[in-house]
């Protein structure tokens, strides 16, 4: 009797690249969801230029969450010095307090470092053999 000996090392290597896929996008989203909480939201441009991809590019994976309005690195690197403090008033309106509600500086870094724990569970879980 021969021994019958079965190639699958190409579709491993397929199925882990699915699943790094797929938990980096599961990871992306969580840390978009954290960041979004502390994103400022006086009048929602900022928090609705938020954006999420995931790329392969041969064996890598890549996943990136960012702001396309075009004042988003201004906010984000801003020292928060006007943090609690009213906004002046426009038509006789008050228009609440600066950073608001739980606006932060460096809310994109807050929030991704915030869900680090649980990335590292998401990507752990996803590749484990």
């Amino acid at each position: 009797m021969a021994a019958r000996i079965v190639n699958r090392l190409p579709q491993f290597v397929e199925t882990t690249q699915h699943r790094a896929a797929r938990s980096a996008y599961a990871a992306v989203t969580l840390g978009a969801a954290e960041a979004a909480a502390y994103t400022p939201q006086h009048t929602g441009n900022l928090i609705n230029s938020q954006y999420k991809t995931v790329d392969r590019n041969g064996s890598r994976v890549v996943g990136r969450v960012g702001y396309t309005a075009e004042y988003a690195l201004w906010v984000h690197e801003a020292e928060g010095k006007l943090k609690g403090q009213p906004r002046p008033r426009e038509n006789g309106r008050a228009q609440g307090n600066y950073w608001d509600p739980r606006g932060e500086p460096e809310y994109l870094r807050r929030g991704i470092n915030e869900a680090a724990p649980a990335i590292a569970r998401i990507i752990k879980g996803a590749l484990r053999v």
